[in-house]
């Protein structure tokens, strides 16, 4: 067979490098905010994933019997396994936690743009911090990042509500605990179905037309003002919000931020202010996402503990980098490329070339008998800074010729001095 797994991606040097660029930005950005880094297996028990019946992401498992008998999945969401990293500590650990990872999950999904059955996804969250000082700090984050790889307000829109907004909503219609639930997730789908779909399916959960045209009033409000007069003076949701925006004009990132009272997010154990990233022209998916979850552990059969975080999956963004202009192009790493002239100095070259990598450089030798107009191409090709030739005559004196690439300069150079 010639092709990988279907929605599986191969990573060939040029893609890794790009990968490897983006990956060193999520680590900065996480690290300038006094982050940390964790990882996990992949592997993990099925139940930890199936305790929350009726999800979409339950049925997506990539999930089987080991030879065992255990019931286990590759992970399709890093979460819950830092939420049982997090119980298997409890009480050791200082609080807040700030930690970070990128994972790769994995999806049994229809492959579409942007979205394939494996991705890796930036995981940045806050565990023991019960204030909206924890979500504005998250917000920043992503803003940083975005920043360092050339995206500007004006590419993105962060939007930004509560589910405490749709609770007091519903609430007031006397829906609450598995309706909630179901509830969240089919509006969830709001800007991936049509209208009559979605009035359908909540329809379907029992709510009549008149509450259907309430919950749709309110989630198409984008303005606190509007929000706070349809929600009163006394709601929890609007008195967060009011405060998440206060702390981004703190940050200096409130024209990144807008209010989307839409924005429920489609799991389950979200609990209060929720978050999503967009391109403005609006021709991709969500490019990250995610919010307050303080009842999780509680779940899992563990004391609750107040979280935040968010994922940020590696596709989306790149589809909207390439289409920006602003993906770099970046050379193999090589600093120099060692070439000897002829086989008789194929050993001289490989101490040259021992040499230098002693002294902290990045050296591609050449291995086999090439003409000089091949090294030169190679050269180029890999974006090296030098070429150093071991020539016949230049080494029975103890030299080596080195040209400097980017400006064509040749010299005699000895090489106890290199």
């Amino acid at each position: 067979m010639t092709k990988g797994v279907r929605g599986t991606r191969d990573f060939y040097p040029e893609d890794m490098r790009v990968r490897n660029w983006l990956f060193e930005r999520f680590h900065s950005a996480a690290l300038s905010h006094g982050f940390e880094e964790y990882d996990a297996p992949v592997l993990e028990t099925e139940d930890l994933y199936t305790r929350k019946s009726g999800e979409e992401i339950t049925q997506q498992l990539y999930n089987f019997e080991d030879k065992g008998g255990r019931k286990v999945a590759l992970r399709p969401e890093m979460t819950p396994t830092l939420a049982r990293m997090v119980m298997a500590r409890s009480g050791a650990l200082a609080l807040p936690i700030k930690w970070y990872s990128i994972p790769q999950c994995w999806r049994y999904e229809r492959t579409q743009r942007g979205r394939g059955r494996e991705h890796y996804q930036w995981n940045v969250d806050i565990w023991g911090a019960d204030g909206v000082e924890a979500d504005a700090e998250l917000i920043s984050v992503l803003v940083h990042f975005f920043r360092s790889v050339g995206l500007s307000s004006d590419d993105l829109v962060i939007r930004v509500s509560s589910r405490k907004v749709l609770e007091e909503v519903l609430g007031s219609l006397g829906i609450s605990g598995d309706g909630f639930s179901k509830t969240c997730i089919v509006i969830d789908k709001m800007d991936k179905l049509p209208g009559d779909v979605i009035e359908s399916q909540l329809s379907e959960l029992g709510l009549d037309h008149d509450a259907i045209s309430t919950i749709q009033s309110v989630l198409s409000i984008t303005d606190l003002e509007e929000l706070e007069i349809s929600l009163g003076g006394d709601s929890e949701a609007v008195s967060e919000l009011k405060s998440i925006f206060s702390l981004s004009e703190s940050y200096g990132i409130g024209d990144w931020m807008e209010l989307d009272a839409s924005v429920v997010r489609g799991l389950a154990y979200y609990t209060g202010p929720v978050f999503e990233a967009h391109d403005r022209a609006g021709e991709l998916r969500a490019v990250c996402g995610g919010g307050r979850y303080d009842r999780l552990i509680g779940t899992l059969g563990g004391k609750d503990l107040p979280a935040t975080g968010f994922g940020f999956g590696d596709m989306v963004v790149m589809e909207l980098l390439e289409a920006k202009g602003l993906v770099p192009k970046i050379h193999n790493g090589a600093q120099d490329i060692v070439f000897g002239m002829g086989s008789e100095l194929r050993g001289a070259a490989m101490r040259v070339a021992s040499s230098l990598r002693s002294g902290g450089r990045s050296v591609d030798l050449v291995l086999e008998d090439k003409k000089m107009k091949w090294v030169f191409r190679h050269a180029e090709r890999l974006g090296a800074e030098r070429l150093v030739m071991v020539m016949p005559d230049e080494w029975s004196n103890g030299n080596v010729k080195l040209k400097q690439l980017s400006t064509g300069e040749e010299s005699e150079v000895p090489f106890e001095e290199l």
